[in-house]
């Protein structure tokens, strides 16, 4: 590929590709140099390091991750929105790995500072969950509920953890099933809540 034409745009969507390929560690400057048939110097002009590479990959894909989230919940509510939620949030997660992998990375204010993607994460997220009733301090802790309840199921799947002969998808179903019960009940914590 010709050299005319590279901007920072243009690498973070191909670092986005080759994170899928390659994991988001094997995002690389002499990688995508490669890619585009130019010498790594070349890149340099475009991105200050490989961090900031790394970091717009990170942004890119959050931003491709929570727009999926949103679609699937628009018009729901409740347990369907749940559902709909964490099933995007899966499906997103198993077929872009690497663009997974590289959502969980901080990125930095400078870069977020630009972009719209954190308040559409918090738009999305926050507000699926105010359907169950639920106010601040409690809105965080299930957000992080959720966060690493689907992490960790995830993660084991997409690495074969899961041994046992039962179908991985229907103890999907039944744990965000559960989750939705949670929800419904949540539990008082002896803070005040603004209900």
């Amino acid at each position: 590929m010709a050299r005319a034409g590279l901007t920072a745009e243009r690498l973070t969507v191909a670092g986005a590709e080759l994170a899928d390929e390659a994991g988001f560690d094997g995002i690389t400057v002499s990688a995508l140099a490669r890619r585009f048939g130019v010498k790594d110097a070349s890149l340099y002009s475009h991105v200050k390091n490989l961090r900031e590479l790394r970091q717009r990959v990170a942004l890119y894909a959050a931003g491709e991750f929570i727009d999926s989230i949103a679609a699937a919940v628009a018009g729901r509510a409740g347990k369907d929105a749940l559902v709909a939620f964490a099933d995007a949030y899966r499906a997103y997660a198993l077929a872009h790995p690497g663009r997974y992998a590289a959502t969980q990375h901080r990125v930095d204010p400078e870069l977020l500072a630009g972009s719209t993607v954190m308040a559409r994460t918090a738009d999305t997220t926050y507000g699926m969950l105010r359907a169950y009733g639920l106010t601040e301090p409690d809105l965080t802790d299930a957000v992080r509920l959720l966060r690493s309840t689907f992490h960790g199921y995830i993660t084991l799947e997409a690495e074969g953890g899961f041994g046992h002969p039962r179908d991985v998808q229907k103890s999907w179903e039944r744990g965000v099933e559960a989750l939705h019960v949670l929800l419904e009940h949540w539990p008082e914590n002896g803070e005040k809540r603004d209900d």
